[in-house]
């Protein structure tokens, strides 16, 4: 059963994924040549803890730090630490927070410094792979729209999807039913039908190569297995009666 969140759910859920947002934006702000992704990481984890909020990656099945921080042609669950980024590199940050229960989730990519022409096109494609995707987050279509447009977006520009990794449902915890995939399985079908009510981690995961990935020995990091560049946006979504509502997205939100 695919949850719908009550109004006084969807009343803290929104406070949730504002602390979300402010957190990701605060992270993305302090990227710049020299910064360890670990600062990113204590950035993010003071801006979820001032707003009462709790940092939902922490622990999460062992995970050792508040966020996720991937570089360059890492995709996703980077592991912050004493690294310091330099100028050209692309840093994935994905952020979530607790608040009284309920969880936000979002992501985005941002250039360290001055970037190339090709890694700055991979980080704007992502970002509009999303946004074509959202135009199908709408009551009574299902899933598998929201996958299409974003596999649409990403392989008509020359990039790949991820298929190993989708977004989710979230709320009452981190991964909720439905699986939302950035490409349309082969299987086929529709996938889950939309209601009102439903939030959605929607996150499309690009790679400049291939769509394969793999997975470093820290049993976290998630790479390309080309060593492509690759690029992650999310934010959570809130399906309504009318067009959805991005619940993580916030002044200063890239």
């Amino acid at each position: 059963m695919i949850p719908v969140k009550t109004l006084k759910e969807l009343a803290i859920m929104r406070q949730a994924c504002r602390i979300t947002g402010l957190a990701l934006a605060a992270a993305g702000a302090a990227v710049a040549p020299g910064v360890t992704t670990a600062h990113l990481d204590a950035i993010a984890r003071r801006v979820i803890r001032e707003h009462g909020a709790k940092p939902t990656f922490l622990g999460y099945r062992g995970y050792p730090a508040a966020v996720n921080v991937s570089v360059n042609y890492e995709v996703i669950h980077g592991i912050p630490g004493k690294r310091a980024l330099a100028e050209g590199d692309i840093v994935s940050i994905d952020v979530g927070a607790t608040y009284q229960g309920l969880v936000g989730d979002a992501a985005a990519t941002f250039a360290v410094g001055s970037v190339s022409s090709e890694a700055a096109r991979l980080i704007a494609v992502t970002r509009e792979c999303f946004f074509q995707g959202i135009t199908q987050a709408k009551k009574d279509r299902h899933v598998y729209a929201i996958s299409g447009a974003i596999q649409d977006c990403a392989e008509r520009n020359g990039y790949s999807v991820v298929r190993d990794f989708t977004g989710h449902g979230v709320g009452r915890v981190l991964h909720e039913e439905p699986e939302v995939p950035n490409f349309v399985p082969p299987k086929g079908g529709r996938g889950a039908r939309l209601r009102a009510g439903m939030c959605l981690a929607i996150e499309p995961m690009v790679n400049a190569g291939c769509f394969d990935v793999e997975v470093l020995r820290d049993g976290w990091t998630v790479c390309t297995a080309d060593r492509a560049l690759s690029a992650h946006y999310e934010h959570t979504v809130l399906i309504t009666e009318d067009e959805p509502e991005l619940l993580t997205l916030v002044e200063g939100s890239v």
